[in-house]
């Protein structure tokens, strides 16, 4: 099996190397290279091999340019930092992907399936059909930064008023209605559903607590323990309302307030 790999990491590379060896007797490594612009050069260059592997970021940018820039016609594993979280909805057919630092086990795995695969999916014409274009987009599309609100258009006394995200303390639900509280103490109703909202805030800047809950880590004030496993918050600015932790979000709220 011939197998071009892309990576800008020499250690990375050495890595790679060393456990396909150990993994696979019929692996040879024809080619190296360590950005688009080489990749794409050798790609020209040379004929094609029967397998890349390919680190999503490379120095120059994302290797998703290389498919921009020139026809890929070999199969493609690609190799990332992403968590998996980030990633688990490309398990497709067509390719598969390795988390850094890459196991043995798992490039063991997914040449495996590149062999499954490419014994089962010739085209008429000789070549893979492994619909490859159709995959870098969708990934190309899922690792694109997120957008975020900004903001929020709400009523107030009879007005329209644009609140601006980084004003915004914590959102918090009655049962009956959807609020918002300002760092100075203002208090708005929003029309959206705690679900809705999830969609529309920064993971990085607020935290879903629970089913009535979205804080902000400049709005807590304090942490303590609370019966049943859970954790109780106390708010800035103060708010009637139990701020409680469920103890199913426990772990992975102090790992987001650690970060």
């Amino acid at each position: 099996m011939r197998i071009l790999i892309v990576e800008d990491e020499e250690l990375a590379v050495k890595k790679l190397q060393k456990t396909l060896a150990a993994v696979d007797a019929t692996a040879s490594v024809i080619g190296v290279t360590d950005s688009i612009k080489a990749t794409v050069d050798w790609l020209q260059s040379n004929q094609q091999p029967d397998l890349i592997l390919m680190d999503i970021e490379l120095a120059d940018g994302q290797s998703f340019e290389v498919f921009n820039l020139t026809e890929v016609k070999s199969p493609v594993i690609f190799t990332t930092s992403y968590d998996e979280y980030a990633l688990k909805a490309f398990k497709v057919n067509s390719v598969d992907y390795l988390l850094k630092p890459i196991q043995k086990e798992e490039l063991q795995a997914a040449l495996q399936k590149y062999r499954h695969l490419h014994a089962t999916a010739k085209a008429p014409d000789g070549k893979s059909d492994m619909n490859l274009e159709s995959l870098v987009r969708e990934l190309q599309q899922k690792l694109q930064p997120k957008e975020y609100r900004k903001r929020f258009l709400v009523k107030h006394a009879q007005k329209l008023v644009s609140v601006e995200i980084d004003e915004i303390a914590y959102f918090y639900s009655d049962g009956r209605l959807n609020f918002f509280k300002t760092s100075d103490n203002k208090k708005y109703v929003v029309d959206y559903t705690m679900d809705e909202l999830e969609d529309m805030l920064d993971p990085e800047k607020y935290f879903r607590i629970s089913r009535s809950f979205y804080v902000s880590v400049s709005s807590i004030d304090k942490i303590d323990d609370y019966f049943g496993n859970r954790l109780i918050l106390q708010l800035k600015p103060a708010v009637d309302k139990e701020a409680l932790v469920s103890r199913e979000k426990v772990t992975e709220f102090k790992k987001w307030m650690g970060k």
